[in-house]
């Protein structure tokens, strides 16, 4: 992106909250179109603008086509035993349970199948995952197909997201913070998993959530956790990340950001207009900021733009603050002692591989996996190796006994009504 289309953007924002603090509804109507690509970036996980690639092919075949992709497009469609925990806050949150398959839970226990605190076998290990910002459990969709039956799995919405209901503490204007999420994750461990081994994996700001779980239950990881995937995340020093701009533009949008995010909470309702009226717009920022990959299948895409379009605008612009005070790098020695993956994408535009390379600094145990041409989405955009790493993953914390296999990585054939 050239320095130039950056201050484009840049000047752009500044104008949407110039817009917005005249107070004038049609000068505010006349913005949204610029709030919705701005937003566009923010739900993506940027804190940043984008120049965007010109729009060759005709408005009505661009929505028959989403339309279409919406139809066909098969991720997502996983379901699980669904369950509720409640946060301190009462805010409810959302999961599903995906059992061990009962013919195959003979085989995964094995040598384990012995007598322990009046069990005929120890507990099976729960694999417990928490998605990114501005996404939702499904977002797991090519791991949760590839270890259905395999291995106890535990996928759940964070607060505000997916099927989760909106943060009652937010309603009563406290902010989000990364340590709340750290709560909501124990509310579900104590709700789905009350007992026996444990695996954590988070996405983004669901690494984060795990970082801030262990931050503040020590004990809980000592005793039961054996094992953590960190995918596309970070302990800290979030607010240098440049999202692929010069530094002109990084620092023009973080100048203007911030208020623009709060006019646009403050008038959600319009400003969900604008995001649909530059849907277009909005499916490129999503695409740059999601994928490295110039191949990647449309009906991804389009997965990961619905996602990320589900989350309203009041949630993306709560959120957004939280990110800059994230600082858990002291809380990562609570998985010195365990098998911990640490993968990321070496494109990723929004939490960059060095992040994940200075987690694996302080834990030099752990495996490092940075996997070329992957962007923030990585293990949508290449889930045979995010799958194959957690399998490995699983095998040495005894989740999975060596000679397990898991199914396509695509596969929906398993799904469950629900």
């Amino acid at each position: 992106m050239s320095e130039s289309s950056a201050e484009v953007v840049a000047n752009a924002a500044t104008a949407a909250v110039a817009a917005s603090a005249a107070g004038a509804a049609g000068g505010w109507r006349r913005a949204t179109g610029i709030a919705g690509v701005a937003i566009g970036v923010v739900a993506a996980g940027a804190a940043a603008g984008v120049a965007l690639e010109r729009m060759t092919v005709g408005r009505g075949i661009r929505q028959k086509a989403r339309l279409a992709l919406d139809s066909a497009g098969p991720y997502g469609s996983l379901r699980g035993m669904p369950g509720k925990a409640f946060a301190d806050d009462g805010t409810e949150l959302y999961y599903e349970v995906d059992d061990l398959d009962p013919e195959a839970a003979p085989a995964a226990i094995g040598p384990r199948r012995r007598r322990l605190f009046g069990r005929k076998a120890p507990a099976p290990v729960t694999v417990v995952f928490s998605h990114g910002y501005c996404l939702s459990q499904d977002s797991w969709h090519f791991q949760r197909a590839a270890l259905r039956g395999v291995v106890r799995t535990v996928h759940w919405d964070q607060r505000s997201h997916g099927r989760s209901g909106r943060g009652v503490a937010q309603g009563r204007d406290e902010p989000v913070t990364i340590e709340q999420l750290g709560r909501d994750l124990k509310a579900v461990i104590d709700a789905a998993a009350p007992e026996g081994p444990i695996v954590l994996v988070g996405h983004s700001m669901g690494g984060m959530t795990v970082m801030a779980l262990a931050d503040q239950y020590p004990e809980l990881v000592r005793e039961r956790v054996v094992g953590v995937a960190f995918v596309g995340t970070s302990s800290g020093r979030l607010g240098e990340v440049n999202y692929g701009l010069p530094v002109a533009g990084v620092n023009a949008v973080r100048r203007v950001l911030p208020g623009v995010l709060k006019v646009m909470g403050q008038r959600a309702e319009l400003v969900e207009k604008g995001r649909r009226a530059t849907a277009d717009l909005f499916a490129g920022v999503i695409k740059r900021y999601s994928f490295a990959s110039r191949d990647v299948d449309p009906a991804i895409a389009r997965f990961a733009e619905r996602m990320i379009e589900s989350t309203p605008i009041d949630v993306v612009a709560e959120y957004y603050p939280a990110f800059n005070d994230h600082d858990k790098t002291e809380a990562l020695a609570h998985f010195a002692d365990m098998p911990v993956l640490v993968l990321a994408g070496v494109q990723d535009l929004v939490t960059p591989s060095e992040h994940s390379e200075a987690i694996a600094d302080l834990l030099p145990d752990a495996e490092l996996v940075l996997v070329p041409d992957a962007g923030h989405l990585v293990m949508l955009e290449h889930p045979e190796v995010v799958t194959d790493r957690l399998a490995d993953l699983l095998t040495r914390t005894g989740a999975v006994p060596a000679g397990a296999t898991v199914k396509g990585y695509g596969s929906t054939s398993t799904a469950q009504p629900g």
